[in-house]
């Protein structure tokens, strides 16, 4: 059952790249993540308040969203901390790089909730499971070479750093995940709505620090795939957090699954965007997919 509602998360997460793609081109990154949030934090406000005030209206629902205490709360908060920084990394990376050369190497993110997984949580992995996580790290490698065509050099390209550190800390978001709502136990719709808020308070001294004295210099401009970035997040997110709440999941195999969200990205750059080397990165991305397989079957 949970695997089945992670193979629905990556689908609305690789849309949800798309949108981030086109909304973040030529436009003013931070501001782009304020009303994105913003667009989550509307779609949760109904739901927060009836819970709040009239518990009984969505008691027994999916949709119910309690409110536990403040020290939870306050892990929330942090989760929140941890999940802006991973995006304004990734933002401002993709703002300047191929969504075909972002995707993969956000696909990496596996790897290192894998390690986590096992050193921090100590979930084990069969040696099938870990050959998959090998095969998508030389797939990558791979992909690092093609990027070179592209004028991308790993080693001397600050938006390639920021990729990986915005991978990595996401890694660090999902063992944070596993460990809210199966060590915790903070319900899973606490710990997604409340986020929301978090996310959007947070952006704004962000906006007012990173954008407000250039203001005159970064023109943002308002496109409609904006709203949907929030959309489409709360939607993965959704099923994301749901999985994870059942008994026997493991966020190692769901970080892997939910990663399959690069074959979304991959045919955006090929059919959207018109990206170079669409045929050899479409031929090392078998190997990571292959290696998402594995760790899918296993």
């Amino acid at each position: 059952m949970w695997v089945v509602l992670v193979i629905i998360s990556a689908l609305f997460l690789g849309v949800y790249d798309i949108f981030k793609k086109i909304s973040v081109k030529e436009n003013v990154v931070v501001l782009v993540l304020l009303f994105s949030s913003a667009t989550s934090l509307l779609l949760f406000i109904p739901l927060i308040v009836i819970s709040l005030v009239a518990p009984e209206v969505l008691a027994d629902s999916l949709f119910f969203i309690p409110f536990t205490n403040w020290h939870d709360q306050f892990l929330i908060f942090i989760k929140s901390i941890i999940v802006l920084s991973s995006w304004i990394c990734s933002f401002y990376a993709m703002k300047y790089l191929p969504i075909s050369i972002v995707g993969p190497i956000r696909s990496s993110s596996p790897m290192w909730t894998l390690f986590g997984a096992v050193l921090l949580l100590h979930e084990s992995l069969t040696a099938t499971q870990w050959c998959g996580i090998l095969l998508i790290i030389v797939s990558l490698l791979l992909y690092s070479l093609l990027g070179r065509k592209e004028g991308i050099r790993f080693s001397h390209n600050v938006w390639i750093y920021l990729i990986f550190l915005g991978t990595i800390l996401g890694s660090v978001s999902a063992l944070f995940d596993k460990y809210l709502i199966a060590q915790c136990g903070i319900p899973k719709m606490e710990v997604q709505a409340y986020f929301s808020v978090y996310q959007f308070l947070l952006m704004i001294p962000v906006c007012l620090f990173v954008w407000y004295p250039k203001r005159n210099e970064k023109v943002f401009e308002w496109r409609w795939t904006i709203p949907f970035i929030g959309i489409f997040l709360v939607c993965a997110d959704f099923f994301y957090f749901y999985a994870l709440s059942i008994p026997g999941a493991l966020i190692a195999v769901i970080s892997a699954i939910r990663r399959s969200n690069v074959l979304v990205s991959f045919c955006a750059g090929a059919f959207l965007f018109k990206e170079q080397n669409i045929l050899k990165k479409g031929i090392v991305l078998i190997g990571v997919l292959v290696g998402i397989g594995i760790l899918y079957l296993n």
